[in-house]
């Protein structure tokens, strides 16, 4: 008998209260259940914030802050209301429930907090309005009631978070700059503790559930390369572009660029690194602002790149175009373009895949074997994190360019043709620049000429090649390629074809060669 027939013989007077036959109905049951059980849920739930927030809050308080803690914290009369529910399977290992949630509540929340100068604030938290998505993971599944060993929970996804700062008996404008301390405060709180992939974890049944606990999977390197035609944001003269970059949104693990003063193509070659914790549901967010000296930064846009489209191991080169806003795509104003060069490594395939940007990619065979030899502690047991990683990694090396040729070049000249030839130049080295012969009127020259350069710093100098139109009294400048180094590092030699900046059409077909030189050390 299908469900449809049982509702035809068996009037709904006669269900029980839990047979839901709508999503409807199945919220609305789900809601009222939430109101009776409330008071209770209130009274542990503030336990819980309370124990777990308030060492996070204390971690992640600002510079002007020396203390903050709670006290008074209760959540209120008014319970959440559930809008949505989303069942997810996990590959038959557990079942993940998504709530969609909406709170406008009433809760009573006063933070003790004291300054730098020794004053102390009593601030009210007040007129709380939320919406987010959270996450409760249902595994593993057993054959022991209650069919699951552990209950995971976390906020998958945090839309809105507004709330009012009050001091009790006073202005919190009173003093400069404590009402954004403590919401950036309480914002990296928030994000540290129990923002995905942060989850906690809450055994049922007796286990071990540690593989349940967040822990890193593997490291990004990302290269900030450069930015073009950004938007200008002074009225005099140009901005002064600097960078934001993360994975996730907490100040202590922001990399900021530096600036670039009155430049609206700047070039930094700026190399980050970022621990990664879920591959399908992170992004690396980039954002560009405009330097206003004491006012504060103005966005000039942002845009951001899945993990989960990087392939493992793989250099990968891109342009993303700029936004206003990530989430809402409806402005079609065009802010400019973020260059970067992405390597991602997880931790399960270090013996496969080449990171240059590891300190035992630079050793001497000597030290390579003392490091091996040294410790055998299986990988999954060490504590990972970038922070105990050299960064200053120095390779050596001769890079062989050639120029193959170029195609579809834009007319320099009044007979509709060119005579192009390419200019090459490493950004870091003071060295006489090469170039390519003359190819007279062509819009689609052939060089196949080689050129080598000695670099010593492989991983943070940079190629540029520019490509001129030769006229008899004078040049005109066509475009150029600016190109790191990572990825023939990396595939040791490799080919391809790059369009040229700033010019309206053209490519080059170069090939690339990468041999180290041997690193003595005493």
């Amino acid at each position: 008998m299908s469900f449809q027939d049982s509702r035809k013989i068996f009037p709904a007077a006669f269900y029980p209260s839990w047979v839901i036959f709508s999503h409807r109905q199945k919220l609305k049951w789900l809601n009222h259940e939430l109101i009776k059980i409330w008071p209770y849920v209130n009274e542990a739930a503030s336990e819980i914030i309370r124990t777990s927030i308030e060492p996070v809050l204390e971690q992640y308080k600002s510079a002007i802050l020396s203390s903050f803690k709670f006290s008074k914290l209760n959540l209120g009369t008014v319970a959440p209301q559930f809008t949505g529910v989303t069942i997810i399977e996990d590959d038959g290992c557990g079942i993940t429930m998504e709530l969609d949630l909406n709170w406008d509540g009433n809760p009573n929340i006063v933070l003790d907090i004291r300054t730098k100068l020794g004053v102390v604030l009593p601030v009210q938290v007040k007129d709380i309005s939320f919406t987010g998505v959270f996450r409760v993971i249902f595994k593993p599944l057993t054959e022991h009631f209650p069919c699951f060993g552990a209950v995971s929970y976390s906020l998958r996804d945090k839309k809105k978070l507004d709330f009012t700062l009050k001091v009790i008996g006073g202005e919190i404008s009173t003093i400069p700059g404590i009402s954004d301390a403590i919401e950036e405060t309480i914002h990296d709180a928030i994000e540290d503790s129990i923002s995905w992939p942060v989850r906690k974890v809450v055994p049922i049944l007796p286990g071990d559930y540690s593989d349940l606990e967040l822990r890193p999977v593997g490291i990004l390197e990302v290269k900030l390369v450069q930015a073009r035609n950004l938007t200008n944001k002074d009225i005099i003269g140009k901005s002064d572009p600097f960078a934001v970059l993360y994975i996730r949104p907490i100040r202590a693990r922001m990399k900021i660029s530096k600036v670039i003063s009155n430049d609206l193509n700047p070039i930094w070659n700026e190399h980050f690194e970022f621990v990664v914790e879920d591959v399908p549901t992170q992004n690396l967010v980039v954002k560009i602002y405009d330097d206003d000296g004491v006012r504060p930064p103005e966005l000039i846009g942002c845009a951001r790149v899945r993990l989960k489209d990087l392939q493992p191991g793989k250099v990968e080169d891109i342009w993303l175009k700029l936004v206003k806003d990530l989430e809402v795509q409806r402005d079609k104003k065009d802010r400019g373009q973020v260059h970067l060069e992405l390597l991602y490594c997880p931790y399960d395939m270090e013996d496969e895949i080449v990171n240059p940007f590891a300190h035992q990619f630079s050793m001497t065979s000597l030290e390579k074997a003392l490091k091996s030899g040294k410790s055998r502690t299986k990988a999954s047991h060490i504590h990972r994190t970038p922070t105990n990683r050299k960064r200053d990694v120095i390779l050596r090396g001769v890079l062989s360019v050639t120029v193959i040729s170029a195609n579809n070049l834009p007319a320099m000249d009044m007979s509709g043709k060119s005579d192009p030839y390419v200019v090459l130049s490493m950004k870091k080295m003071s060295t006489i620049n090469n170039k390519t012969r003359v190819v007279n009127e062509s819009l689609n020259p052939i060089w196949d000429q080689t050129f080598d350069f000695v670099v010593e710093d492989g991983l943070h100098d940079m190629l540029i090649l520019e490509v001129w139109d030769h006229d008899t009294f004078g040049k005109d400048y066509i475009g150029r390629c600016i190109l790191t180094l990572t990825k023939v590092i990396v595939e040791k030699e490799y080919s391809d074809s790059f369009p040229l900046e700033g010019a309206k059409s053209g490519r080059l077909n170069l090939h690339f060669k990468w041999t180290p030189l041997p690193i003595y050390r005493a």
